[in-house]
């Protein structure tokens, strides 16, 4: 969250939070709170959470049961990360085929 502060002559400004990291098990207790009837507002305020924090959470529980990025990649996703990966690879053993073919075409001389 962002607070407001205005003790600064001629203005208010937006002082920063800084980013905070949360473990697999907390991010299963927030959740299993929300599940068990707790309301949301309430989560978010006892615990300090950013609402969109919270939803992303809740979002991938029901999704996939897991909290890891690569586990909630919709399937477009994950074909566009295999393509890239595949690409990557075409790529390079592109690059290997010309450097033998400069080598091999020297050698014939």
């Amino acid at each position: 969250m962002c607070r407001l502060e205005e003790n600064i002559p001629g203005g208010i400004f937006m002082s920063k939070r800084t980013r905070r990291t949360f473990s697999q098990e907390f991010k299963q207790q927030i959740v299993n709170l929300y599940l068990a009837g707790k309301p949301r507002v309430e989560i978010i305020r006892e615990y300090e959470l950013t609402a969109s924090a919270f939803d992303k959470w809740v979002k991938q529980f029901k999704t996939s049961g897991s909290f890891k990025e690569k586990d909630n990649l919709t399937p477009e996703q994950k074909e566009l990360l295999e393509l890239r990966k595949r690409n990557q690879q075409l790529e390079m053993e592109n690059d290997i085929l010309k450097q033998a073919a400069l080598i091999f075409g020297r050698r014939d001389k």
